[in-house]
């Protein structure tokens, strides 16, 4: 089967975790591959009676998937930890490799992240930190948590360089039991290098309007959500499946378009992504086409590949239905209209629809 990639147009929250599961709906036996972020991932399934928010495992957990979160990924223990018992009172015995080349996350970049980066915009999870500490020598990898008077020493000076306080013993202590329990746990795999699958899914993390090759700084994130991470990977390309809302979306601080314009939606009474003290408001405006495209043509693999899947979500919130292209509010009298003039403005070949937050409701429009 044709490996495939799921990467959102805008900036985040396109339901890239209901795509995700949808194409492991079709292979119980695929890989998600989480290959950029980390655990400031918010992507929200439901299956059965179950409903759950996936930060630190693949989408396709609550369908039996397993998870393999590459050395692109930051990785917070605590967090695992944590969700992994969450997964278990559910009932969901899942399966998650984390490769050994992973950054880890430790509480002293999540509380200089939660105190310093509010300005640029942060979900208070400590990725853009950890990446910050990697890139300045200091390093701390899922490898190292195998030994713990390393990491101990490791933890220790890297307290030294960063300002008082910030190194907290009660939140180290609950740091280093979660990652021996990590280590112990049958459910979480170390791993070197991307595990053999008859098919990987790629599950990014952020829209590519977040993408630091071309976002808009300071409003970034810190790592590639786009392709290029993905073609570092030893396997044939995948198909692209381009997600966004049928409307405009930005979490935290940062440019946003259109938000002069009415927005004639019904609110989701379920909305994963609402207000909280990091990201602030969840705000929302008409989509901007012009965005979209940009976003995608300036990634040369999605912009070149001739099998690119467009998918547009919560179409069951708009009551009626307008978009901003070339400057231009343009208002449609049905969804129909709409959804057309997105697809051939793309130049998508093929187009799903959602109309529910439930993966298995997933249409195809053509």
């Amino acid at each position: 089967m044709a490996n495939k990639a799921v990467i959102g147009l805008g900036f985040g929250d396109e339901g890239k975790g209901l795509v995700t599961n949808y194409l492991c709906l079709q292979n119980p036996k695929a890989l998600v591959v989480r290959y950029s972020g980390g655990q400031q991932a918010g992507h929200t399934v439901i299956k059965d009676d179950i409903r759950h928010v996936f930060s630190n495992f693949g989408s396709g957990t609550l369908n039996g998937n397993p998870t393999y979160w590459s050395e692109f990924c930051t990785v917070d223990p605590i967090g695992v930890y944590q969700e992994l018992q969450v997964l278990l009172s559910k009932g969901i015995k899942p399966l998650l490799y984390i490769d050994a080349m992973c950054p880890v996350t430790t509480p002293m970049e999540k509380r200089l992240n939660q105190t310093l980066d509010m300005e640029h915009g942060t979900c208070g999870c400590g990725v853009w930190r950890t990446h910050l500490r990697e890139r300045n020598g200091a390093s701390i990898l899922f490898e190292d948590l195998a030994f713990p008077s390393v990491l101990d020493m490791k933890l220790k000076a890297l307290s030294s360089t960063y300002p008082p306080g910030v190194y907290d013993e009660q939140e180290i202590s609950i740091f280093k039991y979660c990652c021996n329990m990590l280590l112990q746990s049958s459910h979480v795999q170390g791993i070197f290098g991307i595990p053999e699958a008859e098919e990987y899914i790629f599950e990014s993390s952020q829209g590519l309007l977040l993408d630091p090759a071309f976002g808009f700084y300071p409003h970034v994130t810190a790592s590639s959500v786009g392709s290029a991470n993905i073609l570092k990977f030893p396997i044939e390309v995948p198909e692209f499946y381009l997600v966004t809302r049928a409307y405009q979306t930005r979490h935290g601080n940062g440019p946003m378009t259109n938000a002069q314009f009415p927005l004639n939606i019904t609110p989701n009474p379920v909305e994963t992504n609402v207000f909280n003290q990091y990201q602030l408001d969840f705000r929302t405006s008409v989509l901007d086409l012009e965005l979209l495209m940009y976003g995608a043509s300036k990634d040369f693999a999605i912009s070149t590949s001739p099998e690119n899947t467009l998918v547009i979500t919560c179409l069951d919130q708009m009551n009626s239905f307008s978009l901003s292209d070339d400057n231009k509010v343009i208002h449609f009298d049905n969804e129909e209209s709409f959804v057309n003039h997105i697809a051939n403005q793309m130049v998508t070949p093929h187009v799903l629809l959602s109309h529910s937050p439930r993966s298995e409701c997933i249409t195809h429009f053509k």
